[in-house]
């Protein structure tokens, strides 16, 4: 049994996972934030790795990819600042971003170092389905990582049951199907497609990301999810002074 198959086993609700981008705001702090973050009680962390076209993410995620891809992050540099990852952070970490610099690096190879340094998933949010099952599953199943699969509230029931036979942690359950930064707004909509996720009664838990900012929006993905994944408001945060000894508050605020 993995970390992340351990976490979802032992911790039944109000799971709080953390996003921010490898090499922002600065190279070399990947770990000092992943330490703080899981000292604050962060119960597991996705770690991004920087692309130039980050299609998918809003203006706060995008000037974070910038400012890495400028301060010189790449995925040798990023598996270089991981080498020592389970020496300092026990609790489960994936890997989040595009799969262009995954083919560059050798998605087989990417998925060796992964585990190699400890990683425990990966969320690609724009690898087909299609190509994770013909081409690369076997590499992800061989390094014993667990590929998150994203579900919009147009994702259609045969997919989503489909994704769910696919999984072995849990699933990316998008609060909408817009950029990431926007705050989650709980409309008659959206609280009918949470239900409808729960009334189908998946093998795998569900982790709500996309507009959790703050303990409001936290408590109310929580009431649909096993927990929530925070991104651009933690990235935004590290733009402060002396981030480092603030992330205890940071996260504090969310959890209350």
């Amino acid at each position: 049994m993995n970390r992340l198959n351990k976490l979802f086993e032992s911790k039944k609700d109000n799971l709080l996972s953390i996003y921010f981008t490898a090499g922002y705001p600065e190279l070399n702090t990947t770990l000092d934030i992943a330490e703080s973050l899981e000292k604050a009680g962060v119960d597991f962390l996705e770690i991004g790795f920087p692309y130039s076209d980050p299609v998918a993410d809003g203006p706060t995620i995008q000037h974070s990819s910038e400012k890495a891809l400028e301060n010189g992050m790449n995925l040798n540099q990023l598996f270089e600042e991981l080498k020592d990852l389970r020496k300092r952070i026990s609790i489960p970490i994936l890997l989040m971003g595009y799969v262009n610099p995954m083919v560059q690096y050798g998605i087989e190879r990417f998925c060796k170092k992964a585990a190699e340094v400890g990683v425990d998933g990966v969320i690609v949010p724009d690898l087909p389905m299609y190509e994770y099952e013909a081409l690369y599953s076997k590499y992800f199943t061989e390094n014993g990582l667990s590929n998150i699969f994203l579900v919009t509230p147009q994702t259609s029931e045969d997919r989503i049951r489909k994704i769910d036979g696919l999984t072995n942690s849990f699933i990316y359950l998008l609060s909408s199907s817009s950029i990431t930064g926007k705050n989650l707004q709980v409309s008659n909509a959206i609280e009918d497609y949470y239900k409808r996720i729960k009334s189908m009664q998946l093998k795998n838990p569900a982790v709500i990301g996309f507009g959790i900012s703050n303990n409001e929006t936290f408590t109310k993905a929580c009431e649909y999810a096993r927990g929530a994944i925070v991104g651009s408001a933690f990235v935004k945060f590290l733009e402060t002074e002396n981030y480092l000894e603030k992330i205890p508050e940071f996260v504090k605020a969310i959890r209350l």
